[in-house]
């Protein structure tokens, strides 16, 4: 049966929603003093996040027949959650700004950005602890296991950074834990509000696992073939940083002679100058890994939503479908 969820509907849903969500964030840290603590927590809660774990959060709780209305609070957790790992990626990153904006440790100072990130960790759990729900101890479970797995995915990164042998799978492994974790945690969270049954739990955890890693995997794409300023950042960005990203560690397999030394050039200097960018693109091309990753993104889309369609909630299954097809669209 067709769909009578179009884009359009999904995409007022998400603007109805994104201000519902802020609305709400603005509503926390409302305590003046100390400045140092409850000011960083609300400066970067005013930053111009997409909001799009805990709207999955919202649309999962409705997918498994529930409300968004009690799944609110463990929504803004899941947020919340995810700003304190901004904060501190942030301060290990010694980055100066976010979404255009100086980040928490530049305008405050380091102390301020890792004590605030800490009390938005426990304001956090107080936020699931406040929804409207007899299933607590499944949702502080779902957060701590996301906390340490984030972190572990951050260790794993910083790991990545210094090996010259890394391996897709290594990379796999990182950004599932680093990135993928969260959105998965978003949905099960939304799922255990709206009271749901076990094996759709699961449904809704193997969709967050795959349109994580497809997320994680388009950004790469899309750092290498965006216009400049569409995704934020200056294109080819990764290949300037060295980073190790999907896209060059499949084509370090799939070349040889001078390519892949040039590829390895990329990895051993920790980078390479944007005159060149355009050379390792041209290898992306000439090697098939731009092809070869648009078909993996692809088909985590697919096996994702695959997953959902046990769930109980014809309209809001269709509405997770409709945001998953959204994001793999975007161009930012």
């Amino acid at each position: 049966m067709n769909s009578t969820v179009t884009q359009e509907l999904v995409e007022k849903k998400y603007r109805q929603y994104h201000k519902r969500i802020n609305d709400a964030l603005g509503k926390c840290f409302e305590r003046e003093r100390p400045i140092t603590l409850y000011s960083p927590a609300r400066y970067i809660l005013e930053g111009k996040g997409k909001r799009i774990r805990p709207f999955l959060t919202l649309l999962a709780s409705e997918a498994v027949g529930g409300s968004s209305e009690d799944a609110l609070n463990v929504a803004l957790a899941v947020e919340i959650l995810h700003n304190f790992t901004l904060v501190h990626d942030d301060i290990m990153d010694q980055a100066e700004l976010r979404h255009g904006r100086p980040t928490v440790h530049r305008k405050w100072n380091v102390n301020a950005a890792i004590l605030s990130g800490d009390m938005m960790i426990a304001y956090a759990y107080e936020l699931a602890l406040q929804a409207k729900s007899s299933r607590h101890g499944e949702l502080i479970h779902i957060l701590n296991h996301a906390n340490i797995t984030i972190c572990e995915g951050q260790a794993l990164d910083m790991e990545l950074e210094e090996q010259k042998d890394a391996t897709i799978a290594d990379y796999l492994d990182m950004i599932a834990k680093k990135t993928g974790c969260l959105i998965s945690a978003a949905l099960e969270a939304g799922g255990v509000a709206g009271d749901a049954a076990e094996e759709h739990l699961r449904s809704l955890v193997i969709f967050g696992e795959k349109i994580g890693r497809a997320f994680q995997i388009q950004d790469d794409y899309l750092d290498i073939m965006a216009d400049d300023g569409k995704s934020g950042k200056i294109s080819g960005g990764d290949v300037m940083n060295g980073k190790k990203t999907y896209l060059l560690l499949r084509s370090l397999e799939l070349t040889s002679g001078k390519e892949h030394d040039l590829l390895k050039t990329v990895i051993m200097n920790k980078g390479i100058g944007s005159d060149r960018v355009a050379e390792i693109k041209a290898i992306y091309e000439r090697c098939g890994v731009l092809d070869e990753t648009a078909s993996l993104i692809n088909s985590n889309t697919e096996e994702a939503l695959s997953a959902i369609e046990s769930l109980p909630s014809p309209e809001g299954r269709d509405y997770l479908r409709g945001f998953a097809n959204i994001l793999m669209k975007r161009d930012f």
